[in-house]
């Protein structure tokens, strides 16, 4: 789920007693809604004098229309333009002058805005969350300021790095109703002639307390937040335009997808990707442990037999993408100097056969299962994962206490299962793949 997130890029935990005893302590936090639809959750902890004040908002890609893509993305930026009582740029400095940080993100199902404060600086951070939410700048200036740099970060980003466009080509091909077929950068042609009363319109659509939730974590006093919390938010009005919620489910695929992306890079690379359920689902978290079973890590299999054994590959990744509707699992490979990208991607799908036939053993069992416990509660250690969590598992789920049960559901995957979905879902008609070859191999 998404406490685990890429494995690629998972931080080395410290297996320290602490940690470990961490793993029963129940999170908890209250919650409940204003008048005005705002979903609000409290979570204190008095560790440290730091308080967490974030918004996570019900729009992602996928909620765009698909003649207008990138918007929700694009808002992530346009957000910090300022409002009606923060000048132009201000937003971050107000932060920073009170000796905090702030950062936003956006992926296909959400928006997520923070503010990490110094706790006596809790009503800052409520002010700004509240500005952004009530009256931010949605102009002309700012529009075309923020088309400026998206554009610029996707000729960065996706255009002018190698395999930048990876996501992009695979998410086209495996999905043709569903939204997930096109990634948070959205159609830049799109974007930059979109007019200005588009942005105005997906703003008042979007960004209204009604589609939000409001998390507070950290050294607070519940009472005093309760009031501060109204007296900022309670007086935004409810949004009263229709909110897109894609329904759309996409239908099995039949026949695997194969295609070549010609790019400019030095090393080929194989993806494949594999259509698998939602998050917060059973299979998914079997899902996860299958991946992190196949790549995760030298002792994994894809790296100790095609790394390190065979070297047939310099890098190899396997992660399941952590998506509210049914995604795909990816795996991913650069092939070393002188193999044949068809002679590795046939050494990878030999690797997840053995999985098919057979169990693995209690060792490795015993092994990722003592990884994913580790992991999750890793993820819960720092205030700000914590916030964050628990506005995912409402807006996602409308379940803030699956915070507290999810280590069980990683608990109950059995071997059996790991093999189960081997089968069922990482097989070739479910599955694209993708080669990334030179340019200069292109006939």
């Amino acid at each position: 789920m998404k406490r685990l997130f890429f494995p690629g890029f998972l931080i080395t935990l410290l297996l320290s007693s602490n940690l470990l005893t961490a793993q029963e302590v129940k999170i908890k936090f209250s919650e409940y809604d204003l008048d005005n639809g705002l979903h609000v959750i409290l979570h204190k902890d008095q560790t440290i004098p730091i308080v967490s004040v974030s918004v996570m908002y019900h729009v992602g890609s996928k909620n765009e229309d698909p003649k207008m893509t990138g918007f929700a993305h694009f808002f992530e930026h346009l957000m910090f333009e300022g409002s009606e009582n923060i000048g132009r740029g201000e937003y971050s400095k107000y932060v920073e002058k009170a000796g905090g940080t702030l950062n936003a993100n956006t992926s296909n199902d959400r928006t997520y805005y923070y503010e990490i404060l110094p706790s006596n600086q809790l009503k800052l951070g409520l002010w700004l969350e509240s500005e952004r939410m009530l009256h931010a700048k949605v102009d002309s200036i700012g529009i075309a300021t923020q088309k400026k740099v998206v554009s610029e970060e996707k000729k960065q980003r996706y255009d002018n790095t190698p395999y930048g466009t990876l996501l992009m080509e695979m998410m086209k091909r495996a999905f043709t109703v569903h939204p997930y077929r096109w990634t948070t950068i959205g159609d830049m042609d799109q974007l930059l002639k979109a007019k200005d009363e588009d942005f105005v319109n997906f703003y008042k659509t979007f960004y209204v307390p009604n589609n939000a939730v409001l998390v507070v974590a950290g050294d607070i006093n519940i009472d005093s937040t309760k009031q501060w919390i109204n007296d900022y938010f309670g007086g935004i009005p409810r949004g009263t335009k229709k909110i897109f919620r894609p329904s759309v489910v996409e239908p099995p695929q039949k026949a695997e997808i194969r295609d070549t992306i010609y790019d400019n890079i030095q090393l080929p690379l194989i993806a494949q990707g594999y259509h698998i359920p939602a998050m917060n689902t059973s299979d998914y978290y079997a899902v996860m442990m299958l991946s992190s079973l196949l790549s995760d890590g030298q002792s994994s299999r894809l790296y100790k037999e095609l790394v390190d054994k065979k070297q047939m590959a310099v890098q190899i990744g396997s992660f399941p993408l952590p998506f509210r509707d049914p995604s795909l699992a990816l795996i991913y490979a650069l092939p070393n100097m002188g193999t044949d990208p068809k002679t590795l991607e046939d050494a990878i799908d030999a690797e997840i056969d053995k999985v098919k036939n057979n169990l693995i053993s209690e060792e490795e069992y015993k092994k990722l299962k003592n990884k994913f416990e580790t992991d999750y509660v890793s993820s819960n250690e720092r205030l700000a994962s914590r916030a964050e969590n628990l506005a995912t598992d409402y807006t996602y789920f409308k379940n803030t206490d699956l915070i507290n049960h999810e280590l069980n559901k990683i608990k109950s995957v059995s071997r059996e299962d790991i093999k189960r979905v081997a089968n069922k879902y990482f097989t070739k008609n479910n599955r694209v793949v993708l080669y990334y070859l030179p340019k200069s191999e292109k006939k």
